[in-house]
C-alpha cells in the first residue's frame, strides 16, 4: 500500500510472504511424520510449505523446521503496543536525579521467585557487568542494590523488602512452563498488597514470555519483556520513584 500500513513477511524478495517456523510432533521420524508436518503447515496458512530440516529428538518425537509462503497481511494501523512513556537516561543522569531529588540512595531488591533457578535475567539487570553493553544497577552509585538470587519464596521477599525499606522489588521469571510466571507474579502482587498495602515497594517483573500489556492484570507496576536492558529499568525507576523537581522529595519515615 502507498502509505506503508499494510505489510507482508519478507524472505527472498519484498512482499513474498516467506516465513520459517519450527515445532515438534509426537510422531516417529519418517515419511508419515513429514507428511503430518506439511499438513499442519498448510492448515497454518503456509502454502506451499517445505520441510527444510527434521530430526528425531526421542523415540516417537520429531522436530521440524518448515519454510513457505503465507497469504496473510499485517495492518500496522491495527497494531497496538505499549509505548515507553519516559526518556532513556544515562547512568550519570540517573545518579544525578536520585541524588538531587530523592536525597538518599534508591533501595532496590532483585530475585527469582518460586522454583525458578535461572538467574541470567536478574543478573543481567543488576550485576555490574550488565547486558548489551550497559552496566547493571549495581554500577549506579546512588542505588543500594541487593541481588537475592534464585528460588526466593514470596514471603521471604516480602520480609526482606520490609526490613530493607526497599523502594523497588525486581523479579525475573525465566521458567514459564504452564504459565508459572503468571501465577508467581499474581502471588507476588497479592502478598505485597496484603502485607504492606499502599506502602509496598514498586513491583517490577520481567522475562522472555511476559507481555508488557499485562501489567494491570498481574497487579504489578511494570512488566518488562525480552531484551530489556539495565538502562531501561534504571530510567523507569527514576520515572516512577523520583519526585519531579517541582515537588518536594518525601523522606521515608524511620522503620
Amino acid at each position: 500500500m502507498p502509505d506503508g500500513s499494510i505489510v507482508r513477511p519478507y524472505g527472498d524478495t519484498t512482499g513474498d510472504g516467506m516465513v520459517q517456523t519450527s515445532f515438534t510432533l509426537p510422531v516417529p521420524m519418517g515419511p508419515k511424520a513429514e507428511g503430518a508436518a506439511l499438513q499442519l503447515a498448510t492448515k497454518m496458512g503456509i502454502e506451499p510449505a517445505t520441510v527444510v530440516h527434521s530430526h528425531a529428538i526421542d523415540s516417537g518425537y520429531t522436530f521440524f523446521v518448515v519454510y513457505g509462503s503465507v497469504r496473510h497481511l499485517v495492518d500496522l494501523d491495527e497494531v497496538h503496543v505499549e509505548e515507553r512513556a519516559y526518556p532513556l537516561l544515562s547512568s550519570s543522569e540517573v545518579n544525578s536525579a536520585i541524588k538531587g531529588r530523592l536525597h538518599r540512595e534508591l533501595v532496590v531488591l532483585g530475585a527469582c521467585i518460586g522454583t525458578d533457578a535461572h538467574t541470567v535475567g536478574i543478573d543481567a539487570i543488576l550485576n555490574v557487568k550488565g547486558f548489551a553493553g550497559e552496566k547493571g544497577l549495581e554500577y549506579y552509585r546512588e542505588m543500594a542494590v541487593t541481588n537475592l538470587g534464585a528460588q526466593v519464596t514470596v514471603p521471604e521477599l516480602v520480609s526482606r523488602a520490609r526490613a530493607d525499606r526497599a523502594d523497588a522489588v525486581l523479579v525475573s521469571q525465566v521458567v514459564t512452563q504452564k504459565d508459572a510466571h503468571l501465577r508467581n507474579t499474581r502471588e507476588l502482587a497479592a502478598a505485597f498488597r496484603e502485607a504492606m498495602g499502599e506502602d509496598r515497594p514498586l513491583l517490577v517483573v520481567g522475562g522472555p514470555r511476559f507481555d508488557p500489556a499485562m501489567t494491570a492484570e498481574l497487579g504489578v507496576d511494570k512488566v518488562f519483556g525480552r531484551g530489556t536492558t539495565p538502562g531501561e529499568v534504571a530510567s523507569y525507576l527514576v520515572h516512577a520513584l523520583v519526585t519531579p523537581p517541582t515537588q518536594p522529595a518525601p523522606e521515608k519515615e524511620p522503620a
